[in-house]
């Protein structure tokens, strides 16, 4: 009897596991399916890494994406309408931590959305960029906090 209990227990649990949580993380994964080429650009005199973009992370432009993540706070913070968001904390994020540039995405938001340093959910519109060395290779737009 306690073994049936047990098991009952653990299904439920798994069963009501955050469904965004397992959606958010995996648009993480699916945006790290990238590569780049060297192409030489005549501004910066040097040749650069272009974004190659995968067929999975192309199906996913101009869609509407949940994506689980971190506000980074940077200097040049325009508002709480724009922002960086990385799959990884402050500390461990590409600006800070190492991680590659495919973690982090440009945000521009509906509403304000209050800095925290708790992760988060986003769902908004996806927008690549592989033309503009000056921006991020992601941008969520329209973007609205999911509340749990």
């Amino acid at each position: 009897m306690r073994k049936l209990l047990s098991l009952l227990i653990i299904t439920a649990f798994l069963s009501h596991a955050p469904v965004v949580a397992q959606s958010g993380n995996s648009i993480w994964k699916t945006l790290a399916k990238i590569t780049y080429k060297k192409e030489y650009d005549e501004l910066m005199g040097f040749k650069i890494d272009i974004p190659v973009f995968s067929d999975a992370i192309k199906n996913l432009e101009g869609k509407e994406i949940e994506v689980k993540g971190y506000i980074i706070p940077v200097e040049g913070y325009k508002s709480h309408n724009e922002f960086i968001f990385s799959a990884f904390p402050y500390n461990m994020c590409f600006f800070c931590g190492g991680a590659g540039p495919e973690t982090v995405m440009e945000v521009v938001s509906t509403d304000p959305v209050k800095y925290t340093a708790e992760q988060i959910v986003l769902k908004g519109k996806l927008t690549l960029n592989a033309d503009d060395i000056n921006r991020l290779m992601f941008q969520l737009t329209e973007a609205k906090l999911i509340e749990d």
